[in-house]
């Protein structure tokens, strides 16, 4: 697995982003019991619009994972991990997450997963992201919130 730089300027790779995606919040609205995640019905445009920084996973030339964050002089915040569930069990959400880590530098990082996604929640856990924190983001939609926090 060779972890790399995105944009999502090649319209093909945006594609590929954008179906990985949709799988891998269709498993998550499985295992929350809610459809109602925004990402698993977002557009090419609205995903492409967003101010995001991605990293991709690829197994060969094939996306197999990624993350997009956006971050401050002194935050990081994981927007979105995705990982082909095809993929899954291979420490490739790890290795991107971990990736993430590098790269902000001693910054705090956040994120967020639906509050009954026990595996994203294990993920984050043991990757050492703490203080969880529900919230019901829509009627019945609740999320937990993480925060690593910063280094030094």
């Amino acid at each position: 697995m060779r972890i790399a730089d995105m944009t999502l300027d090649d319209e093909a790779l945006a594609k590929e982003v954008l179906a990985v995606q949709h799988a891998a919040y269709a498993v998550e609205a499985e295992i929350i019991g809610d459809d109602r995640i925004p990402a698993l019905h977002e557009t090419l445009d609205e995903m492409c619009a967003e101010p995001l920084t991605w990293l991709g996973a690829f197994d060969g030339d094939r996306l197999v994972g990624a993350v997009a964050w956006s971050e401050t002089e002194d935050e990081v915040d994981i927007d979105r991990l995705v990982v082909d569930p095809g993929a899954h069990r291979r420490g490739i959400g790890r290795a991107l997450v971990e990736e993430l880590t590098s790269r902000a530098g001693g910054r705090r990082i956040t994120v967020s997963t639906g509050r009954a996604n026990t595996p994203a929640r294990t993920l984050y856990e043991r990757l050492g992201f703490g203080g969880a924190e529900d919230a019901e983001v829509i009627p019945g939609l609740w999320i937990t919130r993480y925060a690593r926090p910063a280094e030094g």
